[in-house]
């Protein structure tokens, strides 16, 4: 990294005008942090120990350089975190818990509704330094957004951002927890903010929710139960005992979001990059089961539902499709793919007609 500001600089006006900044591209809030992240450390190493992190082998193949930044950023001082809101109005019948009585559409995660956020953040946590250093010239910089060995929301606590609830995501008391997170490692040494105080209370809404009680009690989450991971990061074949569980959600889950009390408070993003596609809210389970590859991949163009793939698309779909009320269309829609060339996908489709017995 390269030599920072100037050792008369005043630091704490350069924050502010960071802060503005950061405004202009559109985050709505950026504290700051240092790197000492040796508490969290133990926290980690046991939640891994315990096999919670399923088949996401990458958070423990990186773990020094979680716990310690300057072993992913040379030279760091200071971590600037930031949260962006992607909240949206969605598909009436898609709003909230509506999806419930709508069992033959596919819900997908409100993040993923509109473009890739890790495109979106990163480019404009670039534009961010890039704009500080048109101030104060050249100084040691990496952005990153959920695609590093970066301990998000462990940092975004600590920067005061929020506080980590009780289901484990980051949670803002004027702002619910309907937001994207980004960090900037730099080598300037900011002046530290304080972390907020914590307002989850005997509220346990979050884990009586989940429909796989993937939220084992407070602030511990068996990953391998989660739909998010068992829809988006799992790779084979979904167990049967949580086919049923998954009800019609087809990428990603949000009910732990949608129960929690602090969401109340979220504001609709500013950000026209996470307006939602209508091509993929409130869509029947048979149109998006119907679609072919091709398809797939134009309609999730720069989406990050392209990260799973056809496939596992159509994996999905096939448990919703078997949690779905029978019906003459849904029962033809899976005949067409029982002799699919995937051996994962037949097993699902299959698993799904008998469902229809």
């Amino acid at each position: 990294m390269t030599i920072p500001v100037a050792p008369n600089s005043d630091l704490g006006q350069l924050t502010s005008k960071i802060r503005i900044i950061a405004r202009e591209q559109g985050f709505d809030d950026m504290r700051v942090t240092d790197c000492d992240l040796s508490e969290s450390a133990p926290r980690l190493q046991e939640w891994l120990d315990k096999g919670y992190a399923g088949d996401m082998d990458y958070i423990g193949n990186r773990f020094e350089m979680k716990i310690d930044p300057d072993k992913l950023v040379s030279g760091v001082k200071r971590i600037i975190s930031l949260r962006m809101n992607y909240f949206q109005f969605r598909n009436e019948s898609m709003d909230g818990f509506n999806f419930i009585n709508a069992p033959d559409k596919g819900f997908i995660s409100s993040y993923a509704l509109g473009r890739d956020y890790h495109k979106v953040i990163r480019g404009r946590l670039e534009k961010v330094a890039q704009n500080v250093q048109s101030i104060i010239g050249a100084f040691g910089y990496r952005v990153f957004t959920d695609s590093a060995p970066v301990m998000e929301v462990e940092l975004a606590t600590k920067s005061g951002l929020g506080w980590r609830g009780k289901h484990t995501l980051l949670i803002n008391k004027n702002a619910g927890s309907w937001f994207f997170l980004g960090e900037i490692y730099t080598d300037l040494d900011l002046p530290l903010d304080s972390p907020a105080s914590e307002h989850c209370g005997t509220c346990s809404r979050c884990i009586d929710i989940c429909p796989t009680k993937a939220i084992l009690g407070p602030y511990k989450l068996d990953a391998r139960r989660c739909i998010s991971y068992l829809t988006i990061e799992h790779r084979g074949s979904i167990p049967k005992e949580f086919r049923k569980l998954l009800g019609n959600r087809i990428y990603g889950c949000d009910d732990c979001q949608v129960v929690c009390p602090w969401n109340k408070y979220a504001s609709v993003t500013t950000v026209p990059d996470f307006n939602v596609r209508e091509s993929l809210d409130g869509e029947t389970l048979v149109k998006l089961f119907s679609w072919s590859e091709s398809e797939f991949y134009r309609y999730t163009e720069g989406s990050p539902i392209r990260r799973i793939g056809y496939e596992r698309w159509l994996r999905n779909l096939a448990c919703a499709l078997g949690n779905a009320p029978t019906s003459p269309e849904i029962i033809r829609s899976l005949e067409l793919r029982k002799s699919y060339e995937s051996e994962l996908v037949r097993e699902h489709v299959a698993w799904a007609l008998d469902e229809h017995l």
